[in-house]
Protein backbone atom coordinates (compact mmCIF):
# COMPACT_ATOMS: atom_id res chain seq x y z
CA UNK A 1 0.00 0.00 0.00
CA UNK A 2 2.49 2.86 0.95
CA UNK A 3 4.31 1.82 -2.84
CA UNK A 4 1.24 2.67 -4.50
CA UNK A 5 0.31 5.71 -2.73
CA UNK A 6 3.95 6.74 -3.80
CA UNK A 7 3.27 5.93 -6.96
CA UNK A 8 0.29 8.47 -6.09
CA UNK A 9 1.60 11.05 -5.51
CA UNK A 10 4.35 11.15 -7.68
CA UNK A 11 1.16 11.18 -10.49
CA UNK A 12 -0.45 13.52 -8.38
CA UNK A 13 2.84 16.14 -9.43
CA UNK A 14 2.79 15.19 -12.73
CA UNK A 15 -0.70 15.91 -13.33
CA UNK A 16 -1.08 19.00 -11.45
CA UNK A 17 2.30 19.97 -13.59
CA UNK A 18 0.42 19.06 -16.83
CA UNK A 19 -3.28 20.90 -15.82
CA UNK A 20 -1.38 24.33 -14.85
CA UNK A 21 1.08 24.11 -18.32
CA UNK A 22 -2.09 23.35 -20.68
CA UNK A 23 -4.23 25.80 -18.48
CA UNK A 24 -1.15 28.82 -18.94
CA UNK A 25 -0.54 27.72 -22.63
CA UNK A 26 -4.31 28.47 -23.62
CA UNK A 27 -4.51 31.97 -21.79
CA UNK A 28 -1.46 32.83 -23.86
CA UNK A 29 -3.82 32.49 -26.86
CA UNK A 30 -6.65 34.58 -25.12
CA UNK A 31 -7.44 37.97 -25.90
CA UNK A 32 -7.20 41.47 -23.07
CA UNK A 33 -5.61 40.29 -20.06
CA UNK A 34 -4.59 42.52 -16.89
CA UNK A 35 -2.38 45.21 -18.68
CA UNK A 36 -5.36 45.99 -20.84
CA UNK A 37 -8.04 45.72 -18.41
CA UNK A 38 -5.76 48.09 -16.20
CA UNK A 39 -5.83 50.28 -18.96
CA UNK A 40 -9.15 50.54 -20.05
CA UNK A 41 -10.31 51.28 -16.04
CA UNK A 42 -7.25 53.85 -16.08
CA UNK A 43 -8.97 55.67 -19.29
CA UNK A 44 -12.41 55.51 -17.88
CA UNK A 45 -13.71 52.81 -19.79
CA UNK A 46 -13.90 49.08 -17.97
CA UNK A 47 -14.12 46.84 -21.04
CA UNK A 48 -16.05 43.03 -20.96
CA UNK A 49 -15.74 40.41 -22.92
CA UNK A 50 -17.31 41.48 -25.69
CA UNK A 51 -14.54 44.35 -25.91
CA UNK A 52 -11.75 42.22 -25.03
CA UNK A 53 -12.10 40.12 -28.21
CA UNK A 54 -10.22 42.08 -30.65
CA UNK A 55 -7.79 43.11 -28.27
CA UNK A 56 -3.79 41.48 -27.95
CA UNK A 57 -3.27 38.73 -25.45
CA UNK A 58 -1.40 40.37 -22.53
CA UNK A 59 0.11 36.66 -21.17
CA UNK A 60 1.23 36.02 -24.69
CA UNK A 61 4.77 36.77 -25.63
CA UNK A 62 6.27 40.50 -24.77
CA UNK A 63 4.86 42.91 -27.33
CA UNK A 64 7.35 44.56 -29.53
CA UNK A 65 7.20 48.24 -29.76
CA UNK A 66 4.70 49.04 -32.40
CA UNK A 67 2.60 46.63 -30.99
CA UNK A 68 -0.09 48.55 -28.55
CA UNK A 69 -2.86 47.60 -26.68
CA UNK A 70 -6.43 48.21 -28.11
CA UNK A 71 -6.99 50.53 -24.87
CA UNK A 72 -3.63 52.33 -25.01
CA UNK A 73 -4.43 54.91 -27.60
CA UNK A 74 -3.26 58.36 -26.05
CA UNK A 75 -1.85 56.21 -22.91
CA UNK A 76 1.61 57.21 -21.86
CA UNK A 77 4.39 54.45 -23.15
CA UNK A 78 5.52 54.82 -20.09
CA UNK A 79 3.08 54.25 -18.20
CA UNK A 80 1.97 50.52 -20.09
CA UNK A 81 5.73 49.79 -19.63
CA UNK A 82 5.71 50.08 -16.14
CA UNK A 83 2.25 47.96 -16.09
CA UNK A 84 3.72 45.22 -17.33
CA UNK A 85 6.77 45.32 -15.66
CA UNK A 86 4.27 45.51 -12.13
CA UNK A 87 1.73 42.48 -13.22
CA UNK A 88 5.37 40.52 -14.70
CA UNK A 89 4.50 40.30 -18.37
CA UNK A 90 7.61 42.48 -19.17
CA UNK A 91 9.23 38.91 -19.17
CA UNK A 92 9.19 35.86 -21.62
CA UNK A 93 5.91 33.53 -21.09
CA UNK A 94 8.03 30.47 -20.08
CA UNK A 95 10.05 32.73 -17.43
CA UNK A 96 6.22 33.23 -15.94
CA UNK A 97 5.22 29.58 -16.23
CA UNK A 98 8.42 28.57 -14.15
CA UNK A 99 8.46 31.27 -11.73
CA UNK A 100 4.65 30.24 -11.04
CA UNK A 101 5.34 26.84 -10.58
CA UNK A 102 8.27 27.32 -7.90
CA UNK A 103 6.15 29.49 -5.69
CA UNK A 104 3.08 27.22 -6.08
CA UNK A 105 4.94 24.81 -4.97
CA UNK A 106 5.29 26.50 -1.85
CA UNK A 107 2.23 27.67 -1.47
CA UNK A 108 2.93 31.05 -2.39
CA UNK A 109 -0.42 32.49 -4.56
CA UNK A 110 0.49 35.64 -4.15
CA UNK A 111 -1.93 38.57 -4.38
CA UNK A 112 -4.97 39.70 -6.53
CA UNK A 113 -3.53 41.52 -9.76
CA UNK A 114 -6.56 44.32 -8.73
CA UNK A 115 -6.35 44.57 -5.20
CA UNK A 116 -4.10 44.05 -2.12
CA UNK A 117 -5.55 40.62 -0.98
CA UNK A 118 -4.06 37.52 -1.29
CA UNK A 119 -5.33 34.64 -3.29
CA UNK A 120 -5.38 32.50 0.17
CA UNK A 121 -7.36 35.41 1.90
CA UNK A 122 -10.06 35.43 -0.63
CA UNK A 123 -9.96 31.65 -1.27
CA UNK A 124 -10.90 31.69 2.38
CA UNK A 125 -12.89 34.63 3.02
CA UNK A 126 -15.44 32.99 0.16
CA UNK A 127 -15.19 29.18 1.23
CA UNK A 128 -17.90 29.11 3.96
CA UNK A 129 -20.59 29.82 1.34
CA UNK A 130 -19.51 27.54 -1.22
CA UNK A 131 -19.01 24.84 2.14
CA UNK A 132 -22.26 25.31 3.20
CA UNK A 133 -23.38 24.49 -0.51
CA UNK A 134 -21.66 22.05 -1.12
CA UNK A 135 -22.38 20.03 2.49
CA UNK A 136 -26.24 20.35 1.91
CA UNK A 137 -26.13 19.29 -1.64
CA UNK A 138 -23.91 16.10 -0.81
CA UNK A 139 -26.41 15.36 2.23
CA UNK A 140 -29.77 15.74 1.03
CA UNK A 141 -28.59 14.19 -2.86
CA UNK A 142 -26.99 10.97 -1.01
CA UNK A 143 -30.25 10.94 1.75
CA UNK A 144 -32.41 10.98 -1.08
CA UNK A 145 -30.89 9.10 -4.25
CA UNK A 146 -29.48 6.04 -1.93
CA UNK A 147 -32.63 4.83 -0.61
CA UNK A 148 -34.43 5.64 -3.53
CA UNK A 149 -31.85 3.67 -5.45
CA UNK A 150 -32.00 0.56 -3.79
CA UNK A 151 -35.88 0.95 -3.93
CA UNK A 152 -35.80 1.29 -7.82
CA UNK A 153 -33.40 -2.02 -7.65
CA UNK A 154 -35.56 -4.08 -5.53
CA UNK A 155 -39.26 -2.81 -7.18
CA UNK A 156 -37.18 -2.95 -11.15
CA UNK A 157 -39.45 -2.94 -13.72
CA UNK A 158 -43.11 -2.32 -11.73
CA UNK A 159 -44.49 1.22 -11.81
CA UNK A 160 -42.73 3.25 -9.27
CA UNK A 161 -39.62 2.22 -11.10
CA UNK A 162 -41.12 3.91 -14.27
CA UNK A 163 -42.48 6.50 -12.90
CA UNK A 164 -39.41 7.49 -10.47
CA UNK A 165 -37.11 6.92 -13.78
CA UNK A 166 -38.97 9.37 -16.14
CA UNK A 167 -38.58 12.08 -12.96
CA UNK A 168 -34.79 11.16 -12.68
CA UNK A 169 -34.05 11.35 -16.39
CA UNK A 170 -35.96 14.53 -16.32
CA UNK A 171 -33.77 16.01 -13.68
CA UNK A 172 -30.49 14.88 -15.39
CA UNK A 173 -31.31 15.83 -18.57
CA UNK A 174 -32.00 19.36 -16.94
CA UNK A 175 -28.54 21.67 -16.50
CA UNK A 176 -28.79 23.16 -12.87
CA UNK A 177 -28.29 26.67 -14.00
CA UNK A 178 -31.21 26.69 -16.12
CA UNK A 179 -33.45 24.61 -13.54
CA UNK A 180 -32.21 27.99 -11.08
CA UNK A 181 -33.45 30.40 -13.57
CA UNK A 182 -37.17 28.33 -14.30
CA UNK A 183 -37.23 28.81 -9.71
CA UNK A 184 -35.93 32.40 -9.97
CA UNK A 185 -38.54 33.36 -12.16
CA UNK A 186 -41.29 31.12 -10.87
CA UNK A 187 -40.65 31.82 -7.20
CA UNK A 188 -38.58 34.31 -7.00
CA UNK A 189 -40.73 37.52 -8.10
CA UNK A 190 -39.48 36.96 -11.69
CA UNK A 191 -43.09 36.32 -13.55
CA UNK A 192 -45.46 34.49 -10.92
CA UNK A 193 -44.45 34.53 -7.27
CA UNK A 194 -42.58 36.44 -4.85
CA UNK A 195 -41.92 33.70 -2.25
CA UNK A 196 -37.79 33.12 -1.74
CA UNK A 197 -35.32 35.56 -1.98
CA UNK A 198 -33.45 35.99 -5.46
CA UNK A 199 -30.05 36.45 -4.25
CA UNK A 200 -27.50 36.01 -1.28
CA UNK A 201 -27.59 34.13 1.64
CA UNK A 202 -29.40 36.18 4.74
CA UNK A 203 -31.32 39.19 4.18
CA UNK A 204 -30.71 42.84 5.00
CA UNK A 205 -31.57 42.32 8.93
CA UNK A 206 -30.04 39.59 9.35
CA UNK A 207 -28.23 40.43 12.60
CA UNK A 208 -31.14 42.11 14.07
CA UNK A 209 -32.93 38.27 13.79
CA UNK A 210 -33.13 36.07 16.91
CA UNK A 211 -31.39 32.44 16.55
CA UNK A 212 -34.15 31.11 15.05
CA UNK A 213 -34.69 33.69 12.95
CA UNK A 214 -31.23 33.52 11.39
CA UNK A 215 -31.40 30.05 11.05
CA UNK A 216 -34.96 30.15 9.53
CA UNK A 217 -33.57 33.03 7.09
CA UNK A 218 -30.62 30.44 6.12
CA UNK A 219 -32.45 28.04 4.60
CA UNK A 220 -34.73 30.31 2.98
CA UNK A 221 -32.11 31.61 0.93
CA UNK A 222 -30.81 27.93 0.41
CA UNK A 223 -33.92 26.85 -0.73
CA UNK A 224 -34.13 27.73 -4.13
CA UNK A 225 -30.06 26.90 -5.01
CA UNK A 226 -30.36 23.95 -3.10
CA UNK A 227 -33.40 22.51 -5.37
CA UNK A 228 -31.15 23.35 -8.26
CA UNK A 229 -28.30 21.79 -7.60
CA UNK A 230 -29.79 18.66 -5.98
CA UNK A 231 -31.82 17.95 -9.01
CA UNK A 232 -28.69 16.94 -11.37
CA UNK A 233 -26.83 15.58 -8.53
CA UNK A 234 -29.85 13.04 -7.40
CA UNK A 235 -30.51 12.14 -10.64
CA UNK A 236 -26.61 10.63 -11.48
CA UNK A 237 -26.28 8.80 -7.56
CA UNK A 238 -29.79 7.43 -7.76
CA UNK A 239 -28.66 5.56 -10.79
CA UNK A 240 -25.49 4.48 -10.17
CA UNK A 241 -27.27 3.29 -6.37
CA UNK A 242 -29.66 1.29 -8.68
CA UNK A 243 -27.88 -0.14 -11.08
CA UNK A 244 -24.98 -1.40 -8.36
CA UNK A 245 -27.62 -2.86 -6.55
CA UNK A 246 -29.17 -4.45 -9.56
CA UNK A 247 -25.45 -6.38 -10.57
CA UNK A 248 -25.23 -7.59 -7.10
CA UNK A 249 -28.63 -9.08 -6.70
CA UNK A 250 -28.30 -11.44 -9.04
CA UNK A 251 -25.08 -12.68 -8.18
CA UNK A 252 -25.05 -16.50 -7.17
CA UNK A 253 -23.87 -15.19 -3.49
CA UNK A 254 -27.39 -13.40 -2.91
CA UNK A 255 -29.38 -16.50 -4.03
CA UNK A 256 -27.47 -18.85 -2.05
CA UNK A 257 -28.28 -16.59 1.15
CA UNK A 258 -31.77 -16.77 0.15
CA UNK A 259 -31.80 -20.70 0.29
CA UNK A 260 -30.77 -20.29 3.59
CA UNK A 261 -33.81 -18.61 4.51
CA UNK A 262 -32.86 -15.18 5.51
CA UNK A 263 -35.15 -12.24 4.70
CA UNK A 264 -34.89 -10.32 1.88
CA UNK A 265 -34.00 -7.38 4.51
CA UNK A 266 -31.26 -9.60 5.81
CA UNK A 267 -29.62 -10.70 2.16
CA UNK A 268 -30.39 -6.94 1.17
CA UNK A 269 -28.88 -4.51 4.16
CA UNK A 270 -26.53 -7.75 5.05
CA UNK A 271 -24.66 -8.98 1.76
CA UNK A 272 -25.74 -7.04 -0.82
CA UNK A 273 -25.13 -3.42 0.61
CA UNK A 274 -21.27 -4.01 1.61
CA UNK A 275 -20.54 -5.09 -1.68
CA UNK A 276 -22.77 -2.69 -3.73
CA UNK A 277 -21.58 0.46 -1.90
CA UNK A 278 -18.38 0.19 -3.31
CA UNK A 279 -19.27 1.65 -6.51
CA UNK A 280 -21.31 4.74 -4.86
CA UNK A 281 -17.80 5.10 -2.63
CA UNK A 282 -16.37 4.94 -6.23
CA UNK A 283 -18.43 8.37 -7.15
CA UNK A 284 -17.94 10.04 -4.03
CA UNK A 285 -14.81 12.37 -5.33
CA UNK A 286 -16.58 13.36 -8.45
CA UNK A 287 -19.77 14.18 -6.57
CA UNK A 288 -17.45 15.88 -4.04
CA UNK A 289 -15.78 17.86 -6.51
CA UNK A 290 -18.81 18.73 -8.45
CA UNK A 291 -20.93 19.87 -5.28
CA UNK A 292 -18.29 22.04 -3.89
CA UNK A 293 -16.52 23.45 -6.97
CA UNK A 294 -17.88 23.12 -10.35
CA UNK A 295 -21.45 22.63 -9.74
CA UNK A 296 -21.54 25.92 -7.69
CA UNK A 297 -19.85 28.48 -10.37
CA UNK A 298 -23.00 29.23 -12.46
CA UNK A 299 -25.67 28.48 -9.33
CA UNK A 300 -23.44 31.27 -7.36
CA UNK A 301 -23.75 33.62 -10.41
CA UNK A 302 -27.13 33.10 -11.16
CA UNK A 303 -28.29 33.10 -7.52
CA UNK A 304 -25.45 36.36 -6.85
CA UNK A 305 -23.78 34.27 -3.93
CA UNK A 306 -20.25 35.69 -2.96
CA UNK A 307 -19.04 32.34 -3.03
CA UNK A 308 -15.72 30.41 -4.55
CA UNK A 309 -17.98 30.05 -8.16
CA UNK A 310 -18.68 33.45 -8.44
CA UNK A 311 -15.14 34.40 -7.33
CA UNK A 312 -13.59 32.42 -10.00
CA UNK A 313 -16.37 33.67 -12.75
CA UNK A 314 -15.23 37.28 -11.94
CA UNK A 315 -11.31 36.40 -11.82
CA UNK A 316 -11.96 35.41 -15.30
CA UNK A 317 -14.34 37.93 -16.55
CA UNK A 318 -11.70 40.82 -15.18
CA UNK A 319 -8.29 38.64 -16.19
CA UNK A 320 -7.49 38.71 -12.30
CA UNK A 321 -5.08 35.78 -13.37
CA UNK A 322 -3.11 34.90 -9.72
CA UNK A 323 -6.34 34.30 -8.26
CA UNK A 324 -7.73 32.43 -11.70
CA UNK A 325 -4.57 29.67 -11.64
CA UNK A 326 -4.26 29.87 -7.68
CA UNK A 327 -7.78 28.23 -7.26
CA UNK A 328 -7.27 25.95 -10.53
CA UNK A 329 -3.90 24.91 -8.49
CA UNK A 330 -5.69 24.33 -5.43
CA UNK A 331 -9.04 23.03 -6.62
CA UNK A 332 -7.21 20.50 -8.96
CA UNK A 333 -4.94 19.50 -5.71
CA UNK A 334 -7.83 18.62 -3.37
CA UNK A 335 -9.67 16.69 -5.97
CA UNK A 336 -6.27 14.57 -6.92
CA UNK A 337 -6.00 13.98 -2.87
CA UNK A 338 -9.98 13.40 -2.64
CA UNK A 339 -9.27 10.62 -5.65
CA UNK A 340 -6.35 8.85 -3.67
CA UNK A 341 -8.75 9.05 -0.21
CA UNK A 342 -11.74 7.47 -1.84
CA UNK A 343 -9.20 4.52 -3.49
CA UNK A 344 -7.98 3.77 0.34
CA UNK A 345 -11.14 3.75 1.31
CA UNK A 346 -11.98 0.90 -0.51
CA UNK A 347 -9.71 -1.55 1.10
CA UNK A 348 -11.29 -0.53 4.72
CA UNK A 349 -14.45 -1.58 3.19
CA UNK A 350 -13.59 -4.64 1.52
CA UNK A 351 -10.14 -5.90 1.84
CA UNK A 352 -10.10 -7.95 -0.94
CA UNK A 353 -9.16 -5.08 -2.98
CA UNK A 354 -5.08 -4.95 -3.21
CA UNK A 355 -3.87 -2.22 -4.85
CA UNK A 356 -0.46 -3.23 -4.65
CA UNK A 357 -1.02 -5.36 -7.02
CA UNK A 358 -1.69 -2.87 -9.41
CA UNK A 359 -0.43 -0.43 -11.75
CA UNK A 360 -1.25 3.30 -11.13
Amino acid sequence: MIAYIARRLVLMVVTIFGIMLISFAIVQLAPGGPVETMLARLSGTDVGISGRLGGSGDLGAAQGAGDAYRGSQGMDAQLIEKLKKQYGFDRPAHERFIKMIADYARFDFGKSLFGDESVIALIRQKLPVSMSLGLWILLLSYAISIPLGIRKAVKDGSRFDIWTSMVITIGYALPGFLVAVVLLIVFAGGSFYQIFPPQGLWSENWNELSLIGKIGDYFWHLALPITAMVLAAFANLTLLTKNSFLEEIGKQYVLTARMKGLTERQVLYGHVFRNAMLLVIAGFPAAFIHAFFTGSLLIEVTFNLDGLGLLSYNSIIGRDYTIVFGSLYIFSLIGLFVNLVSDLIFTMIDPRIDFESREV
